[in-house]
């Protein structure tokens, strides 16, 4: 895995999240259109959001929101984890268009969505005037996807039936959309190993880390993930596994077997506790990080 490239993909897609969503929410508070009316009851929630906090801290939230989902989606597709058997954001085999907009142009929406059919259908076959089309039509089953997944993965997909799919980029089908930057930065390979989402996590606060640290006023609450979360690899958390709970294992079971299957396991040969703790560098020891975060140390 690229890690190189991964940092290079998340920092680049965080700054265009951050604009287009930006973009976004001013569109929606200053334009009125035909869609927009049908919409009151989600403008009234981004309103009253905006009362509740700053529009920097809103574009923010909503930009990592999407980041998130896309991130999920794409690792979903690359792995044939999707409930629908249909990949959301990444084409077929010789194809260049997500499979769930391919299969609606053929005809099929899968019943599972929760979506007016006949609207896409409509703009498709452009029976409905539209400057893009396709990208709306793309849009709607994107949204309707996500939704869809809530029933499987509620803490990641929450409903969105508030003022979150208000400012989703405007662009989604284009070669220089947001979601095809998420195809490009995250390769299939890449996807193979579930630690991309970790690292993709790290990398994308990097930059607002850079800046809280280089800050000289106190962090603010809302700066605080940025400035302490961080991804513990997996080599880390076996090492830190092995040599806690199976150092407990091997003192109370001597003849275990489990000893090979840690490769990370240090024996002590003299019996002195700092043998034990002994790394190639006091930098891997800063690295050993007690906090869950994902919760994979808890899983392993």
């Amino acid at each position: 895995m690229n890690t190189n490239h991964l940092k290079k993909f998340a920092q680049v897609a965080r700054r265009k999240l951050l604009e287009q969503v930006g973009a976004r929410l001013d569109f929606v508070l200053t334009t009125d259109s035909a869609e927009l009316r049908e919409k009151t009851e989600q403008l009234k929630q981004l309103r009253q959001e905006l009362g509740r906090t700053t529009k920097e801290q809103l574009i923010e939230k909503v930009a990592y929101t999407w980041f998130n989902r896309l991130m999920a989606l794409r690792f979903m597709d690359a792995n044939d984890y999707q409930p629908l058997g249909i990949r959301i954001i990444t084409p077929k085999d010789g194809y260049t268009i997500p499979e769930l907009l391919d299969e609606a142009k053929r005809g099929n929406i899968p019943d599972e969505l929760k979506v007016n059919r006949q609207k896409i259908f409509d703009l498709l076959d452009n029976r409905i005037p539209s400057a893009n089309p396709q990208n709306e039509a793309y849009k709607e089953l994107l949204i309707a996807a996500c939704n869809h997944l809530n029933i499987t993965f509620p803490f990641l997909f929450e409903k969105i039936n508030d003022y979150t799919d208000l400012l989703l980029p405007d662009d989604l089908t284009s070669d220089f959309s947001i979601v095809k930057d998420v195809r490009d930065g995250m390769l299939i390979e890449d996807c193979k190993n579930v630690e991309i989402i970790g690292w993709l996590y790290q990398f994308y606060i990097s930059e607002k880390k850079d800046e809280v640290f280089a800050s000289k006023s106190a962090v603010k609450k809302e700066d605080i993930p940025a400035a302490t979360q961080l991804f513990t690899p997996r080599w880390i958390v076996e090492y830190m596994v092995q040599n806690t709970v199976g150092k407990l294992w091997l003192q109370n079971r001597p003849g275990s077997r489990i000893r090979e299957h840690m490769p990370y396991y240090i024996e002590s040969v003299s019996g002195n506790s700092e043998d034990y703790l002994k790394l190639e560098s006091i930098e891997e020891l800063k690295l050993m990080d007690q906090a869950c975060g994902s919760g994979h140390i808890l899983v392993y």
